[in-house]
């Protein structure tokens, strides 16, 4: 008897689970203002040049292979670096359209000049 109060108990619980699922999915869908335009991520960095290229590369690598379809475009801004920071993040921009090299202070004008309509 306590086994099938535990199953009903479960069950309920799964349930009312997947409904909470299904409700969010829903809401998503129909009271956010999302776009299908695509994704900007942009990625601020200060003397990281034993890091950047590599995170730089895993997020061409699954853009090209359809794994970040909805990335746009990759902004890297470069907050001052002291080290070769600056130099790998244009190597990379200049051989890949999806990243973009810019500056601190330009940063701020690409964000508002990016067309959300």
């Amino acid at each position: 008897m306590l086994d099938f109060i535990l199953n009903i108990i479960i069950s309920v619980l799964a349930i009312y689970g997947l409904m909470e699922i299904i409700k969010n999915i829903y809401y998503i869908f129909t009271y956010t203002n999302l776009k299908p335009d695509g994704i900007y991520l942009i990625v601020a960095a200060k003397n990281q040049e034993s890091h950047i290229e590599g995170f730089l590369r895993n997020f061409l690598f699954r853009i090209i292979y359809g794994k970040e379809e909805m990335i746009k475009q990759i902004i890297v801004a470069d907050l001052g670096s002291t080290d070769n920071t600056k130099d790998i993040i244009d190597k990379i921009a200049s051989d890949n359209y999806q990243i973009k090299s810019v500056d601190w202070k330009d940063c701020k004008e690409i964000i508002e000049n990016i067309n959300i309509n």
